[in-house]
């Protein structure tokens, strides 16, 4: 899938489980802040998604900038890192 080159997209790094462990953890490596975990990586992808959205929406309406995303973050510790999108609307409130 494509994504508008103007479209934030931050570094997210996921981790599987590992002995013991039964969750998957996801952490936006230059969103501050953002970490979730789900119960496969399809569910971490979606909780972190998610996470990313109310985040972004907080400091929006706190009237912060958002973190700008950076090309060169790793997580050497990871078992996958991928670009996530982030989708918001400017000047929506919640309900």
């Amino acid at each position: 899938m494509r994504y508008p080159e103007s479209m934030l997209r931050y570094h997210v790094a996921f981790y599987l489980p590992r002995a013991g462990e039964k969750m998957v953890v996801a952490e936006a490596l230059d969103f501050p802040g953002a970490v979730s975990q789900g119960f496969d990586l399809a569910d971490a992808r979606l909780m972190i998604s998610s996470a990313l959205e109310d985040l972004a929406q907080m400091l929006l309406e706190e009237g912060k900038p958002l973190p700008r995303p950076n090309p060169e973050a790793t997580a050497p510790d990871a078992d996958l890192i991928e670009l996530t999108p982030l989708s918001v609307e400017v000047g929506a409130g919640r309900p």
